[in-house]
């Protein structure tokens, strides 16, 4: 059972679902806001990775209008709604783990909620993939969802459409990242209520090359 394919074929499913829940980002902008802030460059690109419907593109054009943004992602349906939700960006279909064969090099990269859909293998790749294409200086933009990586599996949506979901202890990325020369430049959480009253973490983090 290809986990990947299914995460795809869910998300192209549920795209407007999805956009619905989620298009609102203003939980996360104290953090979005420092990414923008430490990119002093104009008209930096940005490579953003599983971008979705375009929500944190919408948020980083909004406070920085001179950015150049480039989204990504492997639903077809979620492209389709990034473009329309962002006229002024480019949009295009690219698996993230392919983040190796990008040509060229970035200001930032954001990885927002990608890491869920991602083995611990593909993540270490992922990271040691971003430095490569980030300039000198550039920034890593991680979010993702905190807890043991053994608490890993499949989990039922409000759909009854099952997917599966990895998460990651901070020490196991902050790791990662010193280990590909990533310097670390903030560190944050966010705690909320999930479905049936769970507590859920939301770990950001932003490094720098």
């Amino acid at each position: 059972m290809d986990k990947t394919k299914i995460a795809v074929a869910l998300f192209d499913k549920l795209a407007d679902r999805y956009q619905d829940k989620f298009m609102d980002v203003g939980l996360y902008a104290d953090s979005l806001n420092l990414f923008c802030d430490n990119i002093t460059k104009p008209n930096a690109s940005i490579l953003e990775l599983a971008c979705g419907p375009g929500n944190v593109t919408k948020y980083l054009l909004g406070k920085r209008p001179d950015f150049k943004i480039l989204g990504t992602d492997l639903a077809t349906k979620m492209i389709e709604l990034a473009k329309a939700n962002n006229p002024s960006a480019t949009f295009r279909l690219m698996d993230c783990r392919d983040l190796g064969k990008v040509s060229k090099t970035y200001d930032g990269i954001v990885c927002a909620f990608c890491l869920p859909y991602l083995s611990k293998e593909e993540t270490q790749k992922l990271i040691a993939d971003a430095y490569h294409k980030l300039e000198q200086d550039g920034l890593l933009f991680i979010s993702t969802m905190e807890d043991n990586y053994e608490t890993s599996g499949w989990e039922k949506g409000s759909s009854g459409d099952a997917i599966y979901m990895h998460y990651y202890p901070a020490e196991f990325l902050l790791t990662t990242l010193k280990k590909n020369g990533f310097t670390i430049i903030d560190e944050r959480r966010k705690k909320y209520d999930g479905p049936e009253n769970t507590p859920v973490t939301d770990l950001l983090l932003i490094a720098r090359k």
